[in-house]
């Protein structure tokens, strides 16, 4: 790269990080300006556009915070108190950002529940968020009911479409009860007292073992997610954010809605992704900016050519995990003008920016910025997934163009706090000590990354037992536990697989039977445990599970194996078909490697 064209990357870089820090720098832990003032701002200076809107409304800055106000006041006419919880089990709707806004107003915090969820996952992460109280709608509310007995307190819903016919003392229509309540703005002495180091949200993520974790928001986090991306976008009163990701996830439910709302623009949220919809659907929307997880550009650029596909208004798109392989063709075929890919976890304190928009990359720490940005790699036993250390008994940088683990120094400010989860536990595992001085503190991410010399840092894999598919995490921890109670199962080894093509890895399970394999039994199994990104697409059958001396599965070997027939000792079956799983043939193996079979 030529000196002309280093010093424009670096103009870019610098302006983008320029209005980002902009946004962040009034946010300090200690202020009692929260996340709720800053929408509140936001409204008071863009009250007449266009707020939010779903398939089926509109609303204006000052309608929404008018629903937001009703959620506010329901709330508090229900003696509900600042540091009560209330869990938020919806799908996307215009009634979903307003509802944990206007309890924000008075002080309560929201649970935001993955509504794919069901049975004891659905019962964990509502027993976890402390919640008495459910807010749900017409399409959750019967998966809430039958993990309700699985919960360990009692539980009041509320929902948005029930019907009187379906009403009973522990479940109530939530229509008419938020419609009633006073669409005043609550007064602010109501929660005086409050910082941004309480908590604004719990957002839950898979972590790397186990069941879901809650991962703490406080309002410090919440408003940096926001405002951060408020200014990273550029976004302006006219822009319009195509956002169909979950706003139960930290992406679609804090950074899509700060990088518009914050602004006076307008949110168009979908209650989920459709290829086949997507192109007319952001052409006759009007939107300007796109948010996604890289598995929808995959999508999009695997779909048969749509005469809307270059007929939009598009001029960016931002979001996590666009591969390079898809970035150049989702660029140009689609013509989008920049592309703004960043890296960041929902409990995390490291957070990265590709402003350059160089393809494949998540991020780029210039050198002139090399001991201002929160992150360092570290290298890592290959046999144990543990920091090396040396004789010091510190920790050691990988070289540029080595792997490691991406870390982040934990400090008192906002750039370097840390929050953690509810479970005090799970927090100091993911804390690491004595790094590179006695007493410093960094948070473990747990993804592997490589630096190159130009500064740009590329994501190489995750630790652990977690693999991402279909954009979600995936814990073989809770795959293995959910399966193992399926009929004729006796030992079930979980992990994920390497497909060409594929975004992530596809689940795979080695299952060790009593019996014969029931494929239909096992499919249903599958279907009600887990949630559809979970489910495993590959199943092996195995004579016994190896150990190690800990006892714990050996999944090396499986791993290299794959799904491949020719190389697996006994049958392997792939989903589909009307058992629910088929054999896997030779052919078929071949189809799926070529790309003419999609998983």
């Amino acid at each position: 790269m030529g000196l002309a064209a280093n010093i424009r990357r670096d103009i870019k870089f610098a302006g983008g990080l320029f209005r980002l820090l902009k946004r962040i720098k009034p946010i300090a832990l200690d202020s009692d300006v929260l996340v709720c003032d800053d929408l509140e701002e936001a409204i008071d200076k863009f009250g007449p556009n266009i707020a939010v809107e779903d398939e089926h409304r509109k609303l204006t800055y000052r309608e929404f915070e008018a629903l937001a106000n009703r959620y506010a006041n329901w709330a508090k006419g229900r003696n509900l108190k600042r540091s009560d919880v209330i869990a938020l089990v919806m799908h996307n709707r215009v009634e979903y950002v307003a509802a944990w806004f206007g309890f924000s107003k008075v002080g309560i915090a929201t649970a935001l529940i993955n509504n794919n969820l069901g049975g004891a996952a659905l019962a964990h992460c509502l027993s976890l968020s402390g919640a008495f109280n459910v807010v749900t709608d017409e399409d959750c509310w019967r998966a809430v009911e039958e993990a309700r007995p699985l919960v360990d307190r009692n539980l009041m819903l509320w929902v948005h479409g029930l019907g009187e016919e379906n009403e009973t003392n522990a479940r109530r229509d939530l229509d008419n009860a938020v419609r009633s309540a006073s669409s005043v703005r609550p007064d602010r002495a109501i929660r005086q007292g409050l910082t941004n180091r309480d908590t604004a949200l719990f957002i839950f993520t898979s972590g790397t073992t186990g069941l879901p974790k809650a991962a703490r928001i406080p309002h410090s986090r919440a408003r940096t997610y926001m405002r951060a991306f408020a200014g990273a976008t550029a976004s302006t009163t006219k822009d319009a954010l195509y956002n169909c990701l979950p706003l139960y996830h930290s992406t679609g439910g804090l950074v899509g809605v700060g990088a518009v709302l914050l602004n006076g623009g307008r949110l168009i949220t979908r209650r989920r992704f459709s290829a086949t919809h997507f192109w007319p659907d952001v052409k006759a929307s009007g939107a300007t900016m796109f948010i996604y997880i890289g598995e929808l550009c995959r999508y999009l650029v695997n779909s048969p050519p749509n005469e809307d596909e270059r007929a939009h208004k598009l001029r960016l798109a931002f979001g996590n995990g666009l591969r390079p392989d898809v970035w150049p063709e989702f660029q140009s075929r689609f013509g989008i003008k920049d592309i703004l890919e960043f890296y960041g976890s929902t409990e995390g304190n490291v957070s990265l920016f590709n402003f350059d928009g160089k393809a494949g990359a998540i991020g780029r720490v210039p050198g002139f910025l090399k001991s201002q940005i929160n992150i360092r790699l570290i290298a890592l036993d290959p046999e144990t997934g543990e920091p090396m250390r040396g004789s010091d008994g510190l920790c050691r940088q990988v070289p540029t163009g080595e792997t490691g683990e991406a870390i982040g120094l934990i400090a008192n400010d906002i750039r370097h706090d840390f929050t953690g989860y509810a479970d005090r536990k799970a927090s100091e595992k993911k804390i690491l000590s004595d790094v590179f001085k006695r007493g410093d503190r960094w948070f473990r991410t747990g993804d592997l990354m490589r630096q190159d010399r130009e500064g740009y840092l590329y994501f190489m894999d995750r630790l652990g037992d977690t693999f991402r598919w279909k954009g979600e995490n995936v814990s073989t921890t809770e795959v293995e536990q959910r399966l193992s109670e399926a009929p004729g199962v006796q030992e079930v080894i979980a992990y994920g697989v390497s497909v060409p093509g594929q975004d992530g890895k596809a689940g795979m399970v080695g299952l060790v039977l009593g019996g014969k394999f029931d494929a239909a039994g096992f499919a249903a199994w599958a279907d009600e445990q887990l949630p559809s990104y979970a489910r495993p697409v590959f199943v092996r059958l195995l004579k016994s599970a190896d150990t190690t001396g800990t006892f714990k599965y050996r999944k090396v070997d499986l791993v290299a194996d794959g799904f491949d027939p020719a190389k697996v000792d006994g049958p392997v079956y792939v989903r589909g078909g009307k058992a629910g799983y088929q054999k896997l043939t030779a052919k078929a193996h071949e189809s799926i490697l070529s790309g003419e079979t999609r998983l």
